[in-house]
This record gives structure tokens, sequence and C-alpha cells, in this order.
């Protein structure tokens, strides 16, 4: 049974970066608050707060914690596209979505490297992890993997 575990766990860290095993969390849950890096926390230097190649200012401008005091909904995106492809396409979508929604909604993505306590605190293990929270700092959409537009423009309309 033992080596049968370990092939187990061998595999699923050799399947990349979408092994999602249980963020640990349920909607209608609060949302963990604390503090994460923004953009103004790295002097305006992106590769201190993401990984990503193609970064956009807009999803690092609020720190968690200042984010939930904001009263509006919140997209917070998980992804590590340091190390992950689907990461990177589902960052490239948000940025679409954003243009569509950012007066109505806040935007934050979350970066492992960078902030590896607020993986910890949402319990997300695996990339990307997308986590909808309404107004009062109520989670009410989480998705693991990578989504479609569509399934995000709809998980939106409905906290909106």
């Amino acid at each position: 049974m033992r080596k049968f575990l370990s092939i187990c766990f061998g595999i699923a860290l050799l399947s990349g970066c979408e092994q999602h095993l249980s963020a640990g969390f349920e909607v209608g849950m609060k949302a963990p608050s604390l503090p994460t890096k923004t953009l103004a926390d790295g002097d305006g230097n992106f590769s201190k707060v993401t990984t990503y190649r193609q970064p956009d200012s807009r999803m690092y401008q609020y720190s968690v914690d200042k984010a939930l005091l904001m009263g509006k909904p919140i997209v917070l995106e998980f992804a590590t596209p340091g190390h992950c492809t689907n990461c990177d396409q589902q960052l490239q979508m948000l940025k679409g979505v954003m243009d569509e929604y950012q007066d109505r909604m806040i935007f934050i993505h979350i970066d492992q490297y960078a902030n590896p306590q607020a993986y910890k605190a949402y319990r997300v293990m695996g990339d990307p992890w997308t986590f909808i929270i309404d107004k009062h700092g109520v989670v009410q959409f989480e998705q693991a993997g990578r989504m479609l537009l569509g399934e995000m423009n709809s998980a939106i309309q409905h906290v909106l």
C-alpha cells in the first residue's frame, strides 16, 4: 500500500500545474483577510509581485485585506504563470474580463512565489484557482482549474 501511495503521489507531481486537491473552502464562507503584495510594495517592479510575463497593473493595485474593505466584489485569481501554462492562459483571459468589469469589481492576481501565505490561508493547492468574493467579503464562487470566458462571465454576473 505504501508503494502504491508513493507512486500515486509521484504521478500527481509529474502531471503538472493543475493538481487540485481541495481548497478546504466552501461557498458561503468569509474570505480570509491578509496582506498580500501589491505593485506599490514592489516599488513598481512587477518581478517582485508576479512571474507573469505580461502583467497588467490593475491586478496588483490592492492587497486582499484592503480590497475586502472596499465594499466591492473581488475576483481573486491564484496563478503562478512562471511554471504553469494554464495559469498564463487564465490570466490572459482575465485581462479581457477586467476590461468589461473593472469599474464594478476588484481583480487581484496572487502568485505563489510572491504570496505563499495567501495560498496557505486560502488552502490552495495547484494552479490556477479562482475565487469570487461578494461585496460583503463572502466567497460566492470557487473553481479549480482554467475557466472558459463564458464560465467566468456567468460567475461574475451572479455576484454582481
